[in-house]
């Protein structure tokens, strides 16, 4: 899709009066941080605006020379920029496309362990570490917020918050219903079994972004369970939080402080409600174009990892891997994260043009 001049001019324009306005040293407070955050947002769509404008002028200027020699001499710099255009132009639409305002923010992260039993709890914990070594390959930082581990490993379900910037761009488009196929360590018949965990990826919001009032909440305190060193079961330091209005529940029993699990329990409360509130608004608009990338309902199955065969399979775009280790050791996901967010802008650019 080849954005028109005047439009380019626009951009270029409007960044370099937010340009001035914030070297002038006259914003303060409220007026200056959202000035920074346009600035921030525009910048690379106003850089990329400028790289085509010039090439677009250069190209011009060397289509109009009247001279035989130095026209001959234009014609290679002519088709260089022939076939390097169309991709800046590409690189600067794929910029231009609207932005979910969560993208740059932190996430909560939530891994549930589905059909599957034991075997499903192992996997859990399976994804949990995927996340966590993908993320520190990206500079991010996971907390965890609660873990209910099972018996033979693994979670039953675990939350984590993980902090760093555009970490909701990358993980949004795990929510669904991860599949593993394998043989059990426990199974002595060498059957290969399914079962399945649910990844829900939440935007972090600002406090402003959720209201919640005292007299809508049930706070309860008891004492911890599971691993958790000689503290455990010696204090009530475990947080349940009941919404009442919603009736959403969350627990936080990692932290040995009452405070710092209540603290967490909220970050989680505030997550959940204002996914609630993005759905609501954005449900209608969901129901009528539903990306190919899916839905991200939990309820969906997303992708398959075979054990048997070393593959990965993203069902939503059908792409398959055949570098199930590598995947689950953290660097592999990158393939998988950036083919699904380019689909995704394959899918919106196509929209505009209809």
């Amino acid at each position: 899709m080849s954005v028109p001049d005047a439009r380019l001019r626009q951009i270029s324009a409007r960044f370099a009066e937010l340009e001035a306005r914030l070297a002038s040293g006259q914003l303060e407070g409220k007026d200056f941080v959202a000035a920074s955050r346009d600035f921030s947002e525009l910048e690379p769509v106003a850089r990329l605006a400028e790289e085509v404008m010039a090439m677009r002028a250069e190209l011009a200027s060397l289509a109009e020379l009247d001279d035989p020699e130095m026209r001959e001499l234009a014609e290679e710099e002519i088709e260089r920029l022939k076939s390097e255009l169309p991709e800046a132009e590409h690189r600067l639409s794929i910029a231009m496309l609207p932005r979910d305002s969560a993208d740059s923010r932190s996430a909560m992260l939530e891994i549930r362990a589905g059909t599957g039993g034991d075997e499903a709890a192992l996997f859990a914990g399976d994804l949990y570490r995927m996340y966590e070594r993908f993320a520190a390959e990206q500079g991010w930082r996971v907390e965890p917020v609660s873990m209910s581990p099972s018996e033979v490993g693994g979670f039953k379900e675990v939350v984590a918050q993980v902090t760093g910037n555009g970490v909701f761009a990358k993980l949004k488009f795990e929510s669904g219903v991860h599949r593993v196929q394998r043989v059990p360590v426990t199974e002595s018949g060498g059957r290969i079994h399914t079962s399945a965990a649910t990844v829900a990826v939440l935007p972090e919001p600002d406090e402003v972004d959720v209201q919640i009032e005292d007299k809508d909440l049930k706070i309860d305190v008891y004492r911890a369970s599971g691993a958790g060193g000689q503290h455990v079961n010696t204090t009530d330091s475990a947080v349940r939080i009941t919404h009442l209005p919603t009736n959403t529940v969350v627990t936080c029993q990692d932290g040995r402080s009452q405070h710092k699990n209540k603290e967490k329990a909220m970050q989680v409360l505030r997550a959940r409600l204002f996914e609630a509130q993005r759905e609501a608004v954005q449900g209608e608009e969901a129901a009528a174009r539903k990306a190919m990338v899916g839905s991200g309902d939990r309820s969906e199955r997303i992708r398959t990892y075979n054990f048997p065969q070393g593959r990965v399979t993203d069902h939503r775009i059908n792409l398959t891997l055949h570098r199930l280790p590598e995947i689950l050791e953290g660097p592999g996901l990158s393939e998988l994260v950036d083919a699904l967010i380019a689909e995704d802008q394959a899918k919106r650019l196509a929209a505009l043009g209809e």
